[in-house]
C-alpha cells in the first residue's frame, strides 16, 4: 500500500501490541489540537504520521507517495475535503483506507457518498476506536496475526497546540473584512474547542457560524469569540 513511498523499503509486520506498524497515515487538517491527538494515535499503534495542513500541502504529499490510510479533515482553508475524498475514491490506484473526519455528525452522510470508506467524527481520543476503524478495512496480510488485546485507552493532546489553534485563528480575526474567513474561523474554532472540552468558546463560534448562515449581523458575535480566544493566550502568557 506504500509502493510509491520512498521512505519504505521493507513492510514491517504488525503485531498485537502495534497493529497499525508498517502503515503510513497521512492526515490532512488544520488543527494541530486535532493533529497532536492522531499523532499519539499512531504512536501508540505503531502507524507512521505525516501531515498536511491545507489542500494544496495533501497534493504535494500525495505526489511523492502513497500513504496506507489518509484522513481527510472536511473545514480546511482553502476548501471543502470532501472534495479531495472524491477525487482520490476514483483514483487509481486507490489508496487503500480513505477516512473522512469532521466534528459535525450531520457531515457523515456527505463523507460516505464522496467514497470514504468511513467517518471519523471528533474528537478523536480513543485508542481502540481508532485502531478498529483503520483494522476493519485492512486486507487480510495487513493484519496483526493472533489476538490483540482491545485497548480502552484514551489519548491526551498537548495544551500548548490548542493554544497554537487559538494564536492562529486571532490572527485571522484581526481582518474582519473577509466574510469567507470569518466563516472558516468559526467552523475551526467550533471543531476544535470541542474537542478541548472548552465548551463556552465553541458556543461562541456555534453563535457566530448561526449569525452568518442566518444573514444576521455578526460583529458582536465575532468580537465575543475573538475575546475569549484572548483569554487563552493570555493564559499561555502566564505560564
Amino acid at each position: 500500500m506504500d509502493d510509491l513511498d520512498p521512505f519504505t523499503a521493507r513492510r514491517k509486520q504488525a503485531t498485537a501490541a502495534r497493529p497499525l506498524l508498517g502503515l503510513t497515515v497521512l492526515v490532512v487538517e488544520d488543527s494541530r489540537f486535532t493533529c497532536d491527538a492522531i499523532r499519539l494515535l499512531c504512536l501508540r499503534s505503531g502507524a507512521r504520521i505525516r501531515r498536511a495542513d491545507c489542500l494544496a500541502a495533501a497534493r504535494r504529499h500525495l505526489k511523492t507517495y502513497r500513504p496506507s490510510v489518509i484522513i481527510v479533515d472536511l473545514g480546511l482553508p482553502d476548501g471543502s475535503g470532501l472534495d479531495l475524498i472524491s477525487q482520490l475514491h476514483r483514483a487509481v490506484p486507490r489508496i487503500g483506507v480513505i477516512i473522512g473526519m469532521s466534528g459535525d455528525d450531520l457531515s457523515e452522510n456527505a463523507v460516505l457518498a464522496a467514497g470514504a470508506n468511513e467517518f471519523l467524527p471528533k474528537p478523536i481520543t480513543s485508542l481502540s476506536t481508532f485502531q478498529n476503524l483503520i483494522l476493519s478495512h485492512l486486507p487480510y496480510d495487513r493484519q496483526p496475526p493472533g489476538l490483540r488485546l482491545v485497548c480502552n485507552r484514551h489519548v491526551h493532546p498537548d495544551p500548548l497546540a490548542y493554544q497554537d489553534d487559538m494564536a492562529q485563528m486571532a490572527e485571522l480575526l484581526c481582518d474582519r473584512s473577509e466574510s469567507q474567513m470569518i466563516d472558516y474561523v468559526a467552523q475551526f474554532v467550533r471543531g476544535v474547542a470541542q474537542s478541548a472540552e472548552d465548551t463556552v468558546l465553541a458556543q461562541a463560534a456555534a453563535d457566530l457560524a448561526s449569525a452568518r448562515a442566518k444573514g444576521a449581523p455578526y460583529i458582536s458575535a465575532a468580537a465575543r469569540v475573538a475575546a475569549l480566544i484572548q483569554q487563552r493566550l493570555q493564559k499561555k502568557r502566564a505560564i
